[in-house]
């Protein structure tokens, strides 16, 4: 158990800083659902889901690389080789992107606000720079400075949205002639949140900055290319990936079954706001990943590993299984987030993305095997048979069923590739996952969700439905307990209590 309590521990800071980061960026949610209409929003969600896009293929999976080759040869090399390979790629990018800014607003839908582009490019750029800085902070096991950087960050950025949306405004109220008038203009605020963005990017680049120069200008093209081949299918897994995580909102703008453009945009952004809702999962996942990778990486030496690595499995899902009915259940509780009440129509997305995300969480820990075993490339066909199931259902679905057809598009994608990767994986490198009790406890917690629903059609009122809701979470962590009792007791701190 060491082992997983050094990973719950990485895991803690790396978590509690993407936690915190993400969850104070979440909190942006009801003031931004307050500002913009559905339509504005819907527009913000596009650029925020073509910016995830060009940081795959400007950082074209050397995070991954850095973590697998920082073990195997001299670190200053690869991290010297890496990094100039991103400054040089990062130029080239740039200048693609500028020539072709307005073909790209247009596919974008955004192409009254082509400036839009131009400022998530300076968002890209800065992203991509400060990849390999971030991945040398969780190599070197410094968590601490990993989420202190990420926490400045986004309050940052949370000040800087606040300073424009609200601070500018009333100033301009109050004095026409103020001197913010030179620069701000009302009908720009989608703008003004990649501005703050930009702010927020600079001052974690500044902050970086050991990091970033730490590298030495010697460039070592043998180990460039092992590492080129070793990450170019993650490219292909991450381009995929992206896909299945954020394509779906360009494609609702494309084909939402609705009569204009502006309502389009609107059903992106009743989507996006809903989709906000899964967060729990979300974060869990994210923090999951950023503590695990590089603690799979070094665990792999260890005779042991894959019992490790079935163990953090199972405790992994129960947890997932938690967040699933402590948003499910208190749904009347998080919608409230929501400022727009007109958004309020898309939550019936909100159950089935949670499951999904679930499903791509699990997908993530079982990845370890082709990342051990240098088969990225079973990465990239699994997440492209992810990407084609996401296209093919919202290609036929969207307008018909609109985002609730992206919903279903992305529980049958992550679902897929979970399966696929187990399957795949047993062949390749066997770990005994408790597979039967693991499907248990996420079939129980969907059960305890649709018991809910049910006790709630009966007698709808609110304290009542928080009752339910709190005895129905109750039951399931009796279960677990019953069930896990044994695991329970050999955790550090917890496992002493239990005694």
């Amino acid at each position: 158990m060491s082992q997983i309590k050094k990973l719950a521990g990485e895991t803690m800071w790396y978590g509690l800083s993407s936690i915190a980061a993400r969850f104070i960026n979440y909190l942006l949610t009801p003031y931004l659902t307050y500002k913009f209409t559905e339509a504005a929003y819907g527009e913000m969600s596009i650029i925020y889901a073509f910016i995830p896009f060009m940081n795959i293929i400007f950082t074209y999976g050397m995070e991954t690389a850095y973590f697998r080759f920082v073990n195997k040869h001299d670190a200053k090399q690869v991290f010297s080789s890496i990094s100039i390979s991103i400054l040089i790629s990062t130029f080239t990018f740039s200048i693609l992107l500028i020539l072709f800014h307005k073909p790209l607003a247009t596919l974008l839908t955004i192409q009254e606000h082509t400036d839009y582009l131009y400022c998530a490019l300076i968002i890209i750029v800065l992203d991509a720079l400060t990849t390999i800085p971030f991945a040398k902070l969780r190599q070197d096991g410094r968590p601490i400075k990993f989420a202190v950087i990420r926490v400045v960050g986004i309050l940052i950025n949370i000040a800087s949205i606040y300073f424009f949306l609200s601070i500018c405004p009333a100033w301009l109220k109050e004095n026409p002639n103020h001197w913010c008038n030179k620069f701000y203009h009302q009908d720009w605020a989608v703008g003004y949140v990649l501005v703050a963005n930009i702010i927020q990017s600079a001052f974690t680049l500044l902050l970086l900055s050991k990091e970033f120069f730490a590298f030495e200008w010697k460039f070592n093209a043998t180990l460039w290319k092992e590492m080129i081949l070793y990450s170019m299918p993650l490219i292909i897994a991450g381009f995929a990936g992206m896909i299945n995580e954020t394509f779906d909102r360009i494609m609702l703008g494309w084909w939402a079954p609705v009569n204009s453009l502006e309502a389009a945009k609107a059903e992106v952004g009743i989507y996006a706001a809903c989709y906000k809702l899964s967060i729990l999962i979300t974060l869990s996942v994210q923090a999951f990943r950023m503590g695990a990778e590089p603690f799979f990486f070094k665990q792999a030496k260890e005779k042991n590993a894959p019992e490790t690595y079935a163990r953090v499995m199972k405790f992994f899902v129960i947890t997932l299984c938690f967040m699933f009915l402590a948003v499910v259940l208190y749904l009347d509780i998080w919608k409230h987030f929501i400022q727009n009440q007109s958004m309020w129509v898309g939550l019936k997305v909100v159950p089935v993305l949670l499951l999904a995300n679930m499903f791509l969480g699990i997908y993530y820990n079982l990845s370890i095997w082709y990342k051990l075993g240098n088969k990225t490339i079973a990465g990239a066909y699994i997440t492209v048979i992810g990407a084609a199931i996401t296209l093919a259902i919202n290609y036929f679905f969207i307008p018909y069923y609109s985002y609730m057809a992206c919903a279903f598009a992305t529980f049958a994608c992550y679902g897929s590739m979970m399966l696929v990767s187990y399957v795949w994986g047993q062949k390749e490198y066997p770990i005994p996952y408790a597979w039967k009790k693991l499907s248990a406890y996420i079939i129980i917690s969907v059960l305890l969700y649709f018991a809910h629903n049910a006790i709630i059609q009966f007698y709808s009122i609110y304290w009542f439905n928080f009752l339910a809701a709190t005895l129905l979470i109750g039951c399931f962590a009796i279960l677990v307990f019953v069930l896990e009792k044994k695991e329970i007791n050999k955790l550090p701190f917890i496992g002493k209590r239990m005694d």
